[in-house]
């Protein structure tokens, strides 16, 4: 086998973001002017215009059937039973027989549309908020908790289903019923329907203030919600309990758990008993209103003032029930709208996230691919506030060549390499490929040129083909057993019971460090990217288990454009190029043995290699 030279960059550790660095946390007015918030919620129900405007039909034609019995029912009091009209009696219970009948079908295809419609319209929000999170950079996930994100998508999203699904709908159908309900009743008896409604707007006003209230409280619940979720998902994986156990932390983390949950039972309980007894109230005066109707019909009729047939009030105390029953749905309905809002925002908030790593409207596609990569007087930092991460870097990189970076923990060698596949973009300069700017490329042509095999290999909770199938998801069996091989993984694998059909556990830990990096690097040669970017990809192992991964490095390195970010120096000995990076500059460039003659930072390195070679 036949080996490229390779350029290799060298550094002890891995130069991560500083968590503290990037705010990717929205600005606090982000989605909060609520008539803004409201139509922009509008429009996230355009695609289904169509199928709203049959649910609309739907609800009219019901209000229309339900104001129509009480006039039936009128009608059999004042008339068919009076007279001894039984054909008109049979008619008029058959006609409230069908409008029962009619009312439920409307009902029951009512619901079918409009929660069909609902759950698009989730279905649409979290592919939304999922593609806007796939498309942040690295910086936005060192600062924020897995948990967190997590939590946005199953709690705010699942929280809106109520809205979505029926409250739209029922908004529109309360309002109809009202609005229907009000003139039948004025039909019946424009006095008795003025007694009704004095007391609406005060009912308004008072589930408007509840409806504020809840919304505070839902925030704070929803961000209580997310706190616990990062909790659970921290210390619940196979890293938080090893660390838990070995640190002797489980009771404490149980006891912080109980907080945070009892902290969310008081959020949970101040949520549902917010404005409970305003509104009940409102419940018990709707229920009363009946018999003062009763009573201002009986007692106008002793005053001899103009009465009203039994049929009547007995229509108009229907029509009455008929209007309460949406009335006070509608108010819980206001209310509920309200507490959404506080969901709808902590989702406009992600949706709003800038996204800092964009592809050009027309950009350049490269179909054959060199891998020549050059730095030209690169500046990088991850924001206005802090100082440079690297500053003035050129380096240039062949096609099939080899380059190392060491240097102290911080000196943004992690970076440096980062800058390629563009998981952060430069600040100042250019990072090309092939000659062109990597800002130029599409990303599908940088994801098939630039491979990275970092130090935390990740495995999904899936089969080992699986994992090896995510390069390319239509590779053979053969293929990837051609490539475990090259990785020195095969036999291993095949050894298990149920080989390349293993579940690898949950981010591989049925695998140690070693057959987890083999893994990761069989997933690159399966890949086969033309630029590969080794991130301290040894630095965790121990030094027979580094050889045999190291070995397999050597065999996905071949042919190929190389920059290795090394903290044990014995693996970029043969690199074509080495530069040592001291805070963000280049101190030290050339081969391992001319940086060894200059007797500087890089000979300091193998001297401190040397020492602690024994210890291994």
């Amino acid at each position: 086998m036949s080996y490229a030279p390779s350029v290799l960059i060298v550094s002890p550790s891995v130069g991560a973001m500083p968590r503290d660095h990037i705010d990717w946390t929205p600005s606090p007015g982000t989605s909060t002017e609520q008539p803004r918030q409201v139509r922009r919620i509008l429009t996230l129900f355009k695609p289904y215009r169509a199928r709203l405007a049959v649910v609309g039909l739907l609800v009219a034609a019901a209000s229309l059937v339900a104001v129509a019995t009480p006039f039936l029912l009128k009608e059999t009091l004042d008339v068919a039973i009076p007279e001894g009209r039984t054909g008109l009696l049979s008619l008029l219970a058959l006609g409230m027989i069908l409008s029962a009948v009619l009312g439920g079908v409307f009902g029951v295809l009512q619901t079918l549309i409009s929660t069909t419609v609902g759950q698009r319209v989730m279905h649409d929000l979290r592919t939304a908020v999922y593609d806007r999170l796939q498309r942040m950079s690295l910086a936005f996930f060192t600062r924020t908790r897995t948990g967190e994100v997590q939590s946005r998508i199953a709690n705010d999203i699942g929280g809106m289903q109520a809205t979505v699904t029926s409250t739209a709908t029922s908004l529109v159908s309360n309002f109809t019923s009202v609005v229907a309900t009000i003139i039948a009743m004025v039909a019946l008896d424009w006095r008795l329907t003025v007694v009704s409604l004095l007391l609406l707007p005060v009912f308004v006003w008072i589930s408007r203030r509840v409806g504020n209230e809840r919304k505070k409280i839902t925030t704070q619940r929803q961000k209580q919600m997310a706190a616990m979720a990062a909790t659970v998902t921290e210390s619940l994986s196979v890293s938080g309990i090893l660390l838990g156990r070995t640190m002797g932390r489980s009771d404490s983390l149980t006891r912080s758990f109980a907080d945070e949950s009892e902290q969310l039972v008081d959020l949970e309980v101040r949520s549902n008993m917010a404005g409970r007894w305003r509104m009940a109230v409102i419940g018990i005066v709707m229920s009363a209103m009946p018999a003062f109707i009763y009573w201002t019909a009986g007692m106008t009729l002793q005053l001899g003032g103009p009465g009203a047939s039994l049929g009547t009030i007995v229509a108009f105390v229907s029509l009455q029930q008929g209007l309460f029953r949406p009335a006070v749905s509608l108010l819980s309905t206001g209310v509920q709208i309200q507490t959404s809002l506080a969901l709808f925002q902590r989702i406009f908030e992600y949706l709003d996230l800038p996204i800092d790593i964009t592809e050009q409207d027309d950009p350049v596609r490269l179909d054959q691919i060199k891998g020549e990569v050059r730095f030209e007087d690169v500046s990088f930092r991850y924001d206005d506030k802090g100082g440079p991460v690297l500053d003035g870097i050129d380096i240039d990189v062949p096609a099939g060549g080899s380059l190392a970076v060491v240097g102290p923990t911080g000196a943004g060698k992690s970076t440096l390499g980062y800058l390629v596949p563009r998981l952060y973009d430069v600040t100042g300069g250019r990072v090309t490929l092939d000659g062109v700017d990597v800002r130029d490329l599409d990303f599908d042509t940088l994801a098939r040129a630039v491979g990275v095999v970092s130090q935390e290999t990740y495995l999904f909770h899936a089969t080992v083909a699986d994992n090896l199938r995510f390069a390319k998801p239509d590779a053979t069996d053969e293929e990837l057993h051609a490539a475990a091989r090259a990785a020195q993984i095969h036999d291993h694998i095949a050894a298990l019971p149920d080989g390349y059909d293993t579940v690898v556990g949950e981010r591989g830990h049925r695998f140690s460090g070693g057959e987890k990096q083999r893994l990761a690097i069989a997933r690159t040669i399966l890949r086969d990217p033309p630029v590969l970017i080794l991130d301290e990809a040894t630095s965790a192992l121990d030094t027979r288990t580094e050889q045999a991964v190291q070995d397999a490095i050597d065999a996905l390195s071949a042919n190929r454009t190389t920059l290795t970010i090394a903290h044990r120096l014995s693996t970029i000995r043969g690199a074509d190029q080495i530069v040592v990076l001291d805070s963000g500059q280049v101190a030290e460039r050339g081969t391992h043995e001319e940086l060894l003659e200059r007797n500087g930072r890089y000979a300091a390195l193998v001297r401190r290699d040397a020492r602690l070679e024994p210890t291994r």
